[in-house]
């Protein structure tokens, strides 16, 4: 990381104000770009998703329980349990 000297690209305005709070300090400012959620880059939260309303549809329009679920989806009944409820059964 390459460090600026802030009165070369700030205007002298903004510059004593920032100075109001961080005298001689070093300041990191971030980016403007928004931060991905988890999952994004990989495509494991779509898949997830995916996943989870299978389980639901299953759930509420098959009738399938919570075990046979369970063993479908290679998930503890307690995990199915979760996903249902999550979704306001």
């Amino acid at each position: 990381m390459r460090y600026l000297n802030a009165s070369e690209i700030l205007p002298d305005e903004l510059l004593r104000e920032i100075q109001k709070y961080t005298q001689g300090e070093t300041l990191y400012i971030p980016k403007e770009n928004e931060r991905k959620k988890w999952g994004e880059n990989s495509g494991s939260r779509s898949y997830y998703i995916e996943r989870n309303s299978k389980i639901l549809e299953k759930y509420r329009e098959n009738g399938c329980s919570m075990q046979e679920l369970a063993d479908e989806f290679n998930l503890s009944v307690e995990s199915i349990r979760k996903i249902i409820f999550k979704s306001g059964r």
